[in-house]
């Protein structure tokens, strides 16, 4: 990553803790997720990994539509959002307000959180639906792991990938 993205990512994590944003240390995060307006209301356990454009809504801006009619007068929907321990949080997904997600739970690109994740599952799509387990997935990717020489993998990645994913044609 360039070192001006990175001064970037820096300046708005730092930005979003002084607004009160909880998140443990040893959080990774690959690009610049959008912490969103609340970002005091968001708190992010150990050991999680934020994908980019990763999008934090702790808010339903949608009541604006009605809040100043006298029925609906200054109704506004606010929520915490909690990532527990232990979490992928995939490109390109959306939290919405009042979710909490995992512990040990990967939500996978793309997707809409609309409601809470459970523990040790994987969770894809728009609405995000439970696809399987943690541990089903675990075995998944062991099954199809291939066998990469991890030294030469380490000196040339790019080499090692397409010596087992070469090019179609």
């Amino acid at each position: 990553m360039g070192f001006l993205l990175r001064w970037f990512q820096d300046y708005r994590l730092k930005k979003a803790k002084a607004a009160g944003l909880q998140i443990a240390d040893d959080c990774r995060m690959e690009g610049l997720p959008f912490f969103g307006t609340e970002p005091y209301l968001i708190s992010i356990g150990k050991h999680v990994l934020i994908s980019s454009k990763v999008v934090f809504l702790t808010h339903d801006g949608s009541t604006y539509l009605f809040r100043d009619t006298p029925e609906y007068h200054r109704v506004m929907k606010f929520g915490r959002i909690t990532v527990h321990d232990n979490c992928f949080l995939g490109y390109g997904c959306t939290i919405l307000p009042g979710v909490s997600i995992g512990p040990n739970a990967i939500v996978a690109a793309g997707a809409v959180v609309t409601k809470d994740v459970p523990p040790n599952s994987v969770v894809g799509g728009v609405p995000a639906k439970v696809l399987t387990t943690l541990s089903d997935y675990a075995d998944k990717c062991k099954q199809a792991n291939l066998p990469y020489d991890f030294e030469n993998f380490d000196r040339d990645k790019r080499g090692e990938l397409l010596k087992h994913l070469p090019y179609p044609w």
